[in-house]
């Protein structure tokens, strides 16, 4: 790997900030796109990445599919995407 391409690839995809597939637990109380609010602790899966992580789409499991766009400093990371 090139120099250059090692330092694209690192500012590609700053550590700070939460990458598809990424597990992640809200830190706050977030509505869902359906109007459910999900409690702070909930934990979900990152579905994409907006404006170099000021929001995220976040799916979690309960209920099944429930889906919400989440500002990034209302997330912690749980788990790296492998």
């Amino acid at each position: 790997m090139t120099r250059e391409a090692f330092y694209h690839f690192r500012q590609a995809a700053p550590l700070d900030t939460f990458r598809d597939l990424d597990r992640v637990r809200l830190t706050a109380d977030v509505a869902t796109d359906d109007g459910i609010t999900m409690p702070a602790g909930s934990e979900g899966v990152v579905l994409s990445v907006y404006r170099d992580g000021v929001a995220y789409v976040v799916e979690f499991a309960e209920p099944v599919g429930a889906l919400a766009t989440v500002q990034g400093d209302a997330l912690h990371l749980v788990a790296r995407a492998a």
